[in-house]
């Protein structure tokens, strides 16, 4: 008998409607979760903090496992949100939007995770100009090297994820470039050193008690940082459900809502924000998860999930939606305040970059951080300047010369 088949799983109610584990562990919001296959049966294999855990689910409950560590269940519930609603969002969200309805059919139970800001920062500043697996091999390695050692299971050694203090020591940049982490490695030296000096851990757990603008502006300060990441961790880790996180897929969502946008070409400051403001406005306080369901479904690696365990699917007739009545839900959704996630969440209805495509390219917003390969190329255009001078000037020599030879 293997020891998958000795394990003793204990059990959370919990619907495939209310979590898909393969769509939201493997969506692009969290990068160390590994999959097992085992009679017919996906099990999922991850740290949380200092703990791992094994996840399976069948229609009807979520099973868990601790094979190291101790996590208590309501610390489970609390990663994976379940005070929230899913459901009921999802009926709300169909009802204001035939897009959305259309999709979420095939797309049930795509949840957002409320994980431990520190992981999830610094796996964003890795995401820029990234793809899921460069992005995981690179969170993974930064575990390894940086992090302690939390067991071996099934052949695989499993590590938590560095403190802060781990990632701001001299040599880390260098370190980190050897593995390959390229510009991304002086951003993860730096921001962590910056937050350390702003206070540490605590510091970024203040975020999640402030605004949605307050607590953006703090994370803009840190190195590798841009408006894109920003809103990945405020809506990942620091309870903003209603944060939008705008990359190339999102960008080009956006142009079936806000088809004036095809004559964009790029993501400017404005545009952004009027993204953002969109789908606030569409579906209310839990925007942000609302478009990780439309993100979802735009992965490559995930259309393969296309219809299984979905629910049955709606009539035409409760899948159209009379003007008025659609009217009448968004105004609804737009008034509806965002409530505040708390530690416990004992209440149902309470509350949290992405160029993550398999083959993605980051879409830039004007401002965002700098990379090497630009401070290169204002090199590069430096010296032709300083060419072009040269020539500039020898021509007027030249000029010179042949007046005085004419005169």
């Amino acid at each position: 008998m293997s020891v998958l088949s000795k394990i003793k799983w204990n059990t959370i109610k919990c619907t495939k409607k209310e979590l898909r584990l393969d769509i939201s562990l493997k969506c692009g919001q969290s990068f160390r979760w590994k999959s097992i296959e085992h009679e017919n049966e996906t099990i999922f294999v991850g740290v949380i903090n200092k703990n791992l855990l094994l996840f399976k689910q069948d229609e009807h409950f979520l099973h868990y496992s601790i094979e190291h560590g101790h996590m208590e269940e309501e610390k489970i519930k609390d990663y994976f949100n379940l005070g929230v609603d899913l459901e009921s969002l999802y009926k709300q969200w169909r009802k204001v939007d035939p897009i959305f309805n259309n999709i979420s059919v095939n797309y049930p139970g795509v949840r957002m995770l409320r994980q431990h800001p520190v992981e999830n920062l610094f796996s964003f500043i890795c995401s820029a100009n990234n793809n899921i697996q460069r992005i995981s091999g690179m969170v993974e390695n930064l575990a390894k090297e940086y992090g302690s050692k939390v067991c071996e299971f099934q052949g695989n050694e499993y590590y938590s994820f560095p403190d802060i203090d781990k990632l701001a020591q001299t040599g880390v940049e260098a370190k980190l470039r050897e593995l390959g982490f390229g510009y991304r490695a002086k951003y993860i030296e730096e921001s962590a050193g910056k937050i350390l000096q702003l206070g540490g851990e605590d510091w970024l757990f203040s975020l999640r008690k402030m605004d949605y603008q307050e607590a953006k502006q703090n994370l803009l300060q840190l190195s590798g940082i841009g408006p894109k990441v920003a809103d990945c961790i405020l809506l990942m880790s620091l309870d903003q459900p209603s944060s939008i996180p705008v990359d190339t897929h999102v960008f080009q969502i956006a142009k079936k809502y806000l088809p004036h946008l095809n004559n964009n070409k790029t993501v400017t400051n404005k545009v952004y924000a009027e993204i953002g403001d969109h789908f606030r406005n569409l579906y209310g306080p839990y925007a942000g998860w609302a478009h990780s369901v439309l993100f979802s479904a735009d992965l490559r690696h995930l259309q393969a999930l296309k219809g299984e365990s979905s629910p049955v699917k709606e009539s035409k007739k409760n899948i159209e939606k009379e003007p008025s009545a659609v009217k009448k839900e968004t105004k609804s959704l737009k008034n509806a305040k965002s409530p505040k996630a708390t530690k416990d969440l004992k209440i149902k209805d309470e509350s949290k970059d992405l160029d993550i495509k398999d083959e993605p390219k980051d879409l830039k917003v004007k401002d965002e951080p700098t990379t090497e390969k630009n401070g290169e190329l204002k090199k590069s255009a430096d010296k032709l300047g300083k060419k072009r001078s040269k020539v500039r000037a020898q021509i007027d020599l030249d000029r010179c010369g042949k007046k005085r030879t004419k005169s």
